[in-house]
C-alpha cells in the first residue's frame, strides 16, 4: 500500500475531505459532475504529475472563492520486509502536500518542509511509483490515448511501469556509449590523419632544428674550443713572455756581474791610479824640490856671479881708492911737511884710518868673494847634480804620466764600458718591468680567459689556431643564420604534435577495443533486454488471452521489431465475436471493445508492475454490461490477495459477491463535494 489518506482542501469542489484509502481494490463511485475525478487529480498534483501540469492551471483547481488550496497524501512509510521504502524518514507515515494558491505560487512540503518536485520525485522513486506513466494513473480518456501510442511507446510504457526501465536504459546507454565511440572513432580517425599530415611537416621542421640543434652544439663546442684556444694562446705568449723574462734575468744577471767585475776592475784602476798618482805627486814633490834647489843654486849662482862682479868692482874701486888714498898721503905728508903737522896729523890719521878700514874690507871682500866663487862653484856643481837628478826625475814622471794615461785609458775604458754595461742593465730592467707588467696583464687576461673557458666547459686541447677555429665558427654561424626561421617552438610543437599523434593513436586504438568491448556490450544488454521483455510478453500474452476469454474475445500481444531497441514496439491484437484479432487502434474497434482490451492489457499487466499503486479513471464507460461486470470482478481478482493498491473511479453502481472491495462514494451538494465509506 501506497496512500494510507488523501486529504483535499479548498481543492477544485472540495472544501475539506479527507479520503483514507486501504489495500486492494478502492472504488470510488458516484454520478457524473460529483468530484470522482478530482480525487485522483488531486494525488497526480501532490505527485506533481506532468498531465496535471500541461492540462491546466493549477490556480484553476482552486475552490472558488479561496486562495489557497491543499492537497495532502499521507504515504504509508511503515516497515515491509525489514525496512522502510524511506530509510532517511524513521516514521510509518510521510505527509506529502501539494499548496496551491491564486497568485500562482506553488511548492511541495514533506512532512511540512518546502520541497522541490525533484525531491518529490526522488521521495516517489523510493516507492517505485512514476506519475507520469499513464499505466500506472490512467486519467480520463487516457486508454484512448493509450490505444493511439506507436507500439514503441506502449513498450516503454510497459517497460516503465514493470521495472525494466533499467534493461532499456542499459542498452541505450551502451548505444550511445557505441554511437560515442563510433563518433569519436571516426573523429579520431579524421584527426589523426591531420595529425599525421601536420606531424609530418613538423617532422620536416624538426629535422632541421635537429640540425640547428647540432649546428648549435657544434657551436657551443667550437666555443669553447675557441675559448680553450684563446687560453692556450695566452698560456703560451705567457710562457713566452717568462721564458723572455728568464733570459732577461740571465742577461741581466750576466750584466750585473760584468757590472760587478768592472766596478772592481775600475776600484782596482783606480787603486793603482791613486798609488801611481801618489808616487807622480811624490816624484812631483820631489822635482819640485829639485827645480827650486836648482833654481835657488841658479839664482845662488847668478847672485854669486853678479855678487863677484859687485865685488870685484869694489876691490877694484878699493884699490884705486887705496893708491888714491896712498896718494893722498903721500900728499898729505907732503902737505905736513909744509904745513901744520897737528891738523895734518889728524888728517893723516884719518886717511890711515880709513886706509886700515879701506885694507881690512878688502881683506873681507876678497874672503867673500873666495867664499862666493866657493859657493857658486859649489852651487854649480850641485845644479849639474839636481840637473842629473831632474832628468831621472823627469824620465821617471813620464814612466809615470805614461802609466797614469795607460790607468786613465783602462778606467776611462772600464766607465765606458760600465755606463754602456748600465745602459743595458737600466734598458734590461725597463724591458723586464715592461715584459713583467704585459706578462701580468696576460697573466690576468689568461686568468679570464680560463674562467671563461671553464664556462664553456671542461678543458680540451686546442689542437687549432684561434683563427682556424674563428673560420669554422663563421661558417657554422652562416648556416645557423640560414635556418634563422627555425625556432626553439618547433621542437615543442613537434613534440606536441608527436605526443599528440601517439595519443590519438593510442586512443584511436583504445576507441576500436571499446567499440569492440561495446559491441559486445550492446550485444549483451540487447540479449538480455529481449530475453526480461519476451519472458514479460510471454506472461502478459497468456494472462492477456485469458482476460479476453472471459469477454468473449480472442487476442495477442506480440514483439515488433525486436533486432533494434529503438524501434521494437508492442503491438496489440483483439477481435470480438469471432472476428480474427486485428491491431488494437481506433478504427477497427468501438470505444467499449477498446476499453476492454485496454483493461486487459492492463489487468494482463497486474503481476508485473512493480508500483504499490495503481489507478484508472472511468475505466468502463463504454462497455457493455457484461464486460463492465467481467472486468471488474477480473480487477478485483487481480489484486486480491496482492500487496498492491489500485484506486478504480467508475460512473457506475457495482456489486461484487463475496470481494474485497474498498467502496467509496462521492456526491456533490450545492457545490460541495462529499465523501462517504461504504465499506
Amino acid at each position: 500500500m501506497l496512500i494510507r489518506e488523501i486529504i483535499l482542501e479548498n481543492f477544485m469542489s472540495y472544501e475539506y475531505a479527507r479520503i483514507p484509502l486501504k489495500p486492494g481494490v478502492n472504488l470510488i463511485c458516484g454520478p457524473n459532475g460529483a468530484g470522482k475525478s478530482s480525487i485522483l487529480l488531486g494525488i497526480s498534483v501532490a505527485f506533481g504529475q506532468s498531465y496535471t501540469e500541461r492540462s491546466k492551471k493549477l490556480s484553476d483547481l482552486i475552490r472558488r472563492g479561496k486562495d489557497i488550496g491543499r492537497v495532502t497524501l499521507v504515504l504509508d512509510n511503515s516497515i515491509r520486509e525489514g525496512r522502510r521504502p524511506v530509510r532517511r524518514i524513521r516514521k510509518d507515515q510521510i505527509y506529502l502536500t501539494r499548496v496551491l494558491r491564486r497568485d500562482g505560487k506553488y511548492w511541495f512540503e514533506i512532512d511540512n518542509a518546502h520541497a522541490t518536485r525533484a525531491e518529490v520525485l526522488r521521495l516517489l522513486s523510493r516507492f517505485n511509483v512514476d506519475p507520469d506513466n499513464m499505466l500506472i494513473i490512467m486519467h480520463q480518456d487516457m486508454a484512448e490515448q493509450f490505444v493511439v501510442l506507436s507500439p514503441q511507446e506502449k513498450l516503454k510504457l510497459v517497460e516503465s511501469a514493470a521495472g525494466l526501465e533499467p534493461y532499456r536504459r542499459n542498452v541505450l546507454e551502451a548505444k550511445r556509449k557505441l554511437s560515442r565511440i563510433v563518433s569519436q572513432e571516426e573523429s579520431l580517425s579524421k584527426m589523426l590523419e591531420s595529425a599525421a599530415q601536420t606531424l609530418n611537416y613538423w617532422r620536416e621542421q624538426y629535422d632541421r632544428y635537429q640540425q640547428k640543434k647540432q649546428l648549435m652544439l657544434k657551436r657551443r663546442f667550437l666555443e669553447r674550443e675557441l675559448a680553450w684556444a684563446e687560453a692556450a694562446s695566452r698560456e703560451a705568449a705567457v710562457s713566452d713572455l717568462e721564458k723572455r723574462i728568464s733570459k732577461r734575468r740571465e742577461e741581466f744577471e750576466k750584466i750585473e756581474n760584468k757590472i760587478k767585475t768592472s766596478e772592481a776592475k775600475v776600484r782596482q784602476l783606480q787603486e793603482e791610479a791613486r798609488n801611481v798618482k801618489e808616487t807622480w805627486e811624490r816624484l812631483f814633490e820631489e822635482r819640485l824640490l829639485l827645480e827650486r834647489e836648482k833654481a835657488r843654486h841658479e839664482s845662488n849662482v847668478l847672485n854669486g856671479k853678479e855678487m863677484l862682479e859687485d865685488l870685484r868692482r869694489w876691490v877694484e874701486q878699493g884699490q884705486k881708492t887705496a893708491k888714491n888714498i896712498l896718494q893722498g898721503i903721500m900728499l898729505l905728508e907732503d902737505a905736513v911737511k909744509s904745513s901744520n903737522p897737528f891738523s895734518v896729523g889728524d888728517q893723516i890719521s884719518q886717511i890711515k884710518n880709513v886706509s886700515e878700514d879701506l885694507a881690512q874690507w878688502s881683506g873681507t871682500l876678497k874672503f867673500k868673494i873666495e867664499s862666493l866663487e866657493e859657493s857658486v862653484k859649489k852651487s854649480s856643481q850641485r845644479i849639474n847634480d839636481l840637473d842629473s837628478q831632474l832628468a831621472k826625475a823627469k824620465e821617471r814622471t813620464q814612466e809615470i804620466n805614461l802609466k797614469m794615461e795607460d790607468l786613465n785609458s783602462q778606467i776611462l775604458e772600464k766607465k765606458i764600458d760600465l755606463a754602456i754595461l748600465g745602459y743595458r742593465k737600466n734598458e734590461l730592467l725597463r724591458e723586464l718591468r715592461e715584459i713583467e707588467r704585459t706578462l701580468k696583464a696576460l697573466e690576468e687576461d689568461l686568468g679570464a680567459a680560463i674562467r671563461r673557458a671553464e664556462k664553456t666547459g671542461p678543458r680540451i686541447i686546442a689542437l687549432r689556431s684561434v683563427e682556424e677555429v674563428l673560420d669554422e665558427i663563421r661558417m657554422v654561424d652562416g648556416r645557423i643564420a640560414a635556418m634563422a626561421d627555425v625556432s626553439g617552438e618547433i621542437e615543442r610543437m613537434y613534440e606536441s604534435y608527436s605526443n599528440l599523434y601517439l595519443e590519438l593513436k593510442e586512443k584511436a586504438r583504445v576507441a576500436a577495443e571499446n567499440r569492440e568491448k561495446t559491441l559486445k556490450e550492446v550485444e549483451t544488454r540487447m540479449n538480455a533486454w529481449k530475453t526480461v521483455i519476451r519472458n514479460l510478453l510471454r506472461h502478459v500474452n497468456l494472462e492477456y488471452q485469458r482476460i479476453l476469454s472471459h469477454t468473449a474475445a480472442t487476442g495477442f500481444v506480440r514483439l515488433l521489431n525486436d533486432h533494434d531497441i529503438e524501434s521494437t514496439g508492442i503491438e496489440i491484437l483483439v477481435g470480438f465475436k469471432g472476428a480474427k484479432p486485428v491491431p488494437l487502434d481506433i478504427y477497427s474497434q468501438s470505444g467499449g471493445e477498446r476499453t476492454t482490451a485496454v483493461m486487459a492489457f492492463l489487468l494482463a499487466l497486474q503481476q508485473r508492475i512493480k508500483s504499490p499503486f495503481r489507478a484508472v479513471d472511468e475505466y468502463d464507460v463504454h462497455m457493455d454490461p457484461r464486460n463492465r461486470e467481467v472486468i471488474a470482478n477480473l480487477l478485483v481478482s487481480a489484486v486480491e490477495g496482492g500487496k498492491g493498491q489500485y484506486l478504480a473511479i467508475t460512473p457506475n453502481q457495482m456489486y461484487f459477491e463475496e470481494k474485497e472491495v474498498h467502496l467509496i462514494t462521492v456526491q456533490n451538494i450545492e457545490g460541495t463535494s462529499f465523501v462517504r465509506e461504504v465499506s
